[in-house]
Parts: C-alpha cells; structure tokens; sequence
C-alpha cells in the first residue's frame, strides 16, 4: 500500500512538473507575441505616417501651384465686369476651401491621428484641391 502511495505520488508530482513546464514556455511565447505586435505596429504607423507627410508635402505643393496661377489671373477679372469680379471670387473660395483642407490634413498628423483618419482627410483635401483647380479652369 505504501509503495503503491509512493508511486502516485512520484508520477502525480512529475505531472504537475510538466505542466508547470508546459505553462512557462506558453506564457513566454504569449508575451514574445505580444512583444512582436506592439513592435510591428509601431514600425508599419511610422511608415504609414511617412507616406502621409509626403502626401502633405505634395498637396501643399499642388496648392500653391494653383494659388500662383489665381494671383497671375486676378488682375484681369477685377479690371473687368462685376459679373467678372463674382465669378473670381467663387473660384478663389474654392481655393479656401482646399487650403483649410490641406490645413486639417496637418492637424491630424501633428496630433498623431489614426492612420485611418488621416488618409481620410487627405482623400477629402484631394477632392477641394481637384474642385479648387475645376473653378480655376472654368474662369
């Protein structure tokens, strides 16, 4: 009866071992994955956020490309008609518009936005930019 003791004990304590065992190695590669997640995503948003500013550079870029080109016209429509002056005046609002767009872009990437979110704004500059340019070619 004793030895038969002795024995369960023996192999029930080497179990727990192994299990114990078992559990470590699993928590070590829960938390070298973990590890590995935060470190990936940290390093993929840096990209991302690289890619945006360079977006950011090219829109600014674009925008003052098409503000030259209202500044060279200007003259021209308030020498003429009232008509002339009103229809300037809505093409350089569309400006506005895409100049407080591109301004929003920057925001959202000086408060460290979401990836998500910031390529939304910028989608939304491109549009006022593409709308700004429209007004521009139908002066």
């Amino acid at each position: 009866m004793r030895k038969s003791r002795l024995s369960l004990f023996k192999s029930t304590s080497m179990l727990i071992s192994v299990v114990g065992i078992i559990m470590i190695i699993a928590t070590i590669i829960v938390v070298a994955y973990v590890g590995f997640s935060v470190v990936n995503e940290s390093i993929t948003d840096e990209i991302s956020s690289g890619n945006q500013y360079d977006d950011l550079a090219d829109l600014k870029s674009q925008y003052g490309d098409l503000e030259s080109k209202f500044d060279s016209v200007k003259s021209t429509y308030y020498s003429g008609t009232s008509n002339d002056v009103q229809k300037y005046n809505d093409a350089r609002l569309e400006l506005s518009r895409a100049s407080s767009a591109i301004d929003n872009v920057k925001s959202a990437l000086d408060a460290n936005k979401p990836s998500n979110e910031v390529d939304s704004r910028i989608e939304f500059a491109k549009e006022k930019l593409a709308t700004a340019r429209q007004a521009f070619d139908n002066l």
